[in-house]
């Protein structure tokens, strides 16, 4: 049983393993990748539905894990494949949530329920099945409500790595980079060290002290799961670094902090941005990208023209924005090396349209390190 907050209930077969979970309640628009979406950290605490309605025909592999571990609260599908068939495949996707201990749902009618996500906006939810499905519809919608919030949770210190480590660059070595790990996905890491980086990844945890002690030549922000008004301690760590002249590049939960450092606030949008089919214009070249997108809140910025950052970093514009809502997908400093995107550029599921923005990156550092010179 899948059981919202405002007291809706739809009634489906178990998938994965049995029992409870409780998380917000979100759609995924995207025909493929659910391995993706399963193992990208920036899912913790959500209860992820497909809106693609046959789920599972590719079946897991070790390849596209985008982190060790699936991170989703739970999981929603409307016609689970019951046959696996793809040449890279190496497990079911039944087995590996029942593994994991994933409490999933599958035959309800996905596109209903996503009507009313789309109205009623996400909210907290709950799949009850095995024992958990005798409970009352009392008992149930009791547990759901009681469930935390995504707003005002910091969630960064469950998702992020506990100790450092590094990958070394791939090719001619363009410099280091700081990666601090707020859920980072692994093909993130993989096309900076391809673009020359030293990356050092380092727990969310670490002071901006620590972070200049290392010297690196950039500071990058990964994506992650969460709400961005409730990591002051991070924004803290970016406006020093900032001002220290660190370069530095964001990525989702890293864009939004890149705003509250520059003195923008931030909200959460009604029911999100998740699939990999977002259509975002780059200002600067009057490019329309098609993107991979997976957040739930926004930075507060005027799409048009420049602004002044109220913390002193100078002059800001919004460098992206997405057609559908004119919601803010991306931030760029006029007056230091600084900037962010919303979506995710590294795809890992999706198109690669954005896959400059690593080149960007890097180039930024070259001139940075050419200044110093």
């Amino acid at each position: 049983m899948l059981v919202l907050e405002d007291g809706r209930r739809f009634e489906g077969r178990a998938y994965g393993a049995r029992g409870r979970t409780l998380g917000e309640a979100v759609f995924a628009t995207g025909m493929t990748g659910y391995q993706e979406t399963l193992t990208d950290p920036s899912y913790a605490g959500q209860i992820v539905m497909m809106t693609a309605p046959h789920i599972g025909n590719t079946g897991m592999n070790d390849e596209d894990m985008e982190s060790a571990r699936i991170w989703v609260a739970g999981f929603i599908v409307r016609d689970p494949s019951r046959v696996v068939s793809n040449f890279r495949s190496q497990r079911s996707l039944d087995d590996d949530l029942a593994e994991a201990g994933i409490v999933g749902i599958s035959g309800i009618d996905t596109r209903a329920v996503t009507r009313h996500l789309r109205s009623a906006g996400a909210m907290r939810s709950g799949i009850f099945s095995g024992e958990d499905a005798s409970l009352t519809a009392g008992e149930q919608l009791d547990l759901v409500r009681a469930a935390a919030e995504m707003t005002g949770r910091n969630l960064s210190g469950t998702v992020s790595t506990q100790e450092p480590y590094t990958l070394a660059a791939e090719g001619e070595r363009v410099g280091s980079v700081a990666v601090l790990d707020l859920g980072v996905k692994t093909s993130t890491l993989r096309y900076l060290a391809q673009r020359g980086f030293d990356v050092h990844v380092v727990p969310q945890s670490i002071t901006a002290e620590e972070v200049l002690a290392m010297a690196p030549d950039a500071l990058f922000f990964s994506n992650g799961p969460g709400d961005p008004g409730a990591s002051d301690r991070h924004v803290d760590l970016l406006r020093t670094t900032l001002r220290a002249g660190l370069p530095y590049f964001g990525i989702c939960f890293g864009n939004q902090l890149l705003g509250r450092a520059l003195g923008f606030g931030t909200y959460k949008l009604p029911f999100g941005h998740r699939g990999i089919n977002q259509p975002v214009l780059d200002k600067a070249t009057g490019r329309v990208e098609i993107t991979s997108h997976n957040h739930g809140f926004a930075v507060d910025a005027p799409i048009e023209g420049v602004s002044d950052s109220s913390e002193g970093f100078g002059r800001v514009e919004v460098s992206h924005y997405d057609l559908n809502d004119n919601v803010v997908e991306g931030l760029n400093c006029l007056d230091i090396r600084a900037f962010s995107v919303q979506y995710h550029p590294e795809s890992a599921a999706g198109p690669h349209d954005a896959n400059y923005l690593f080149d960007r990156f890097r180039d930024m550092v070259l001139a940075s390190k050419e200044t110093e010179v």
